[in-house]
C-alpha cells in the first residue's frame, strides 16, 4: 500500500523490502513487454518499470508518482526512465501510450469519485486509440481487511540491516460504506517512537469500477479474479480490470 508515509526517505528506501515481488508483477511485467509505451501511475521506486528496461524494453518508459521520495529511489537505479513527480494533472497528455497501469492496489486509493473521474479522464488522454488500461483493486467481497490486525506483524531490513516491524490496524471495526480507514505503523531502533500513517482506502466492485471507466470512454474487456487470470467469483480476492481506449 503506497502511502504518504513513504515520503520519508528512510521508509521509502525500505519499500522494495516490504513489498516484494510477486505474481502480480509478473502479470503486468508481460503486459509491458507486449508494449511500445508505458505510462505507470503511482510507480512507488519504479521497481516495475526497472525490471522492464532491465529485461531489455527499449520503448518509452514513464514512472509517475506523488512522493519525491520515492523517484528519488527510482532516479538512483535507472535514470534512463522518465521519472515524473506529481499526479496525473501534473501535464496535458496527448494519446502518447500503448499501456498505462495502476499497480500495488493504488486504485483504491483515489476516494472521492471526482478523484477517480479526474485519473480516468487523464488516462483516456493518455492513451492512443486502443491503449490499454490495467489496474487492480481488492475484491470487497473478500473482505482483506479482517487480516489487517496487529498480531500480523511484516518485517524488512533495509540497506544497513535494521530491522523494521510493521502492522496494520482497521478503525471504526471496517469500512463505512465502501471506503476503509486504517493505521500503518513502523517501528524500528532508528526511530524514537513509532511511526504511525493514517490511511483511506475505498473498495469498489466490478459493475462501479466499470460504470466509472465507460462514463471516461474506457471499455472493459477483461476482468480477472487472481494473478493466473482465473474468473472473477465472490471468493476472488482480486478484481484485475483491462480496459481499452473506446
Amino acid at each position: 500500500m503506497v502511502d504518504h508515509v513513504f515520503a520519508d526517505l528512510s521508509l521509502a528506501a525500505l519499500y522494495d523490502s516490504l513489498n516484494p515481488w510477486g505474481p502480480g508483477d509478473d502479470f503486468y511485467l508481460g503486459l509491458l513487454h507486449r508494449a511500445g509505451s508505458v505510462l505507470d501511475i503511482g510507480c512507488g521506486t519504479g521497481q516495475l518499470l526497472r525490471r522492464a528496461r532491465a529485461e531489455g524494453h527499449r520503448g518509452r518508459l514513464m514512472g509517475l508518482d506523488p512522493a519525491a521520495a520515492m523517484l528519488v529511489q527510482a532516479r538512483r537505479a535507472r535514470p534512463d526512465i522518465e521519472w515524473v513527480l506529481g499526479d496525473v494533472r501534473v501535464r496535458r497528455w496527448r494519446g502518447e501510450f500503448d499501456l498505462a497501469v495502476m499497480t500495488g492496489h493504488a486504485f483504491q486509493e483515489l476516494v472521492t469519485d471526482e478523484e477517480i473521474r479526474v485519473c480516468l479522464r487523464a488516462v483516456h488522454a493518455a492513451l492512443r486509440d486502443g491503449g490499454r488500461f490495467v489496474f487492480e483493486t481488492r475484491n470487497p467481497d473478500a473482505r482483506a481487511w479482517e487480516r489487517w490486525t496487529p498480531d500480523r506483524i511484516h518485517r524488512a531490513t533495509d540497506a544497513d540491516g535494521t530491522s523494521v516491524r510493521v502492522w496494520h490496524e482497521v478503525q471504526g471495526g471496517g469500512p463505512h460504506g465502501d471506503r476503509l480507514h486504517f493505521t500503518e505503523t513502523y517501528t524500528g531502533p532508528q526511530w524514537p517512537a513509532p511511526r504511525v500513517s493514517h490511511s483511506v482506502l475505498r473498495f469498489l466492485d466490478a459493475q462501479t469500477l466499470e460504470g466509472f471507466l465507460g462514463e471516461a470512454g474506457l471499455r472493459v474487456v477483461e476482468q480477472y479474479g487472481d494473478w493466473e487470470r482465473g474468473p472473477l467469483g465472490p471468493c476472488s480476492p482480486e478484481i484485475i480490470t483491462v480496459a481499452r481506449k473506446a
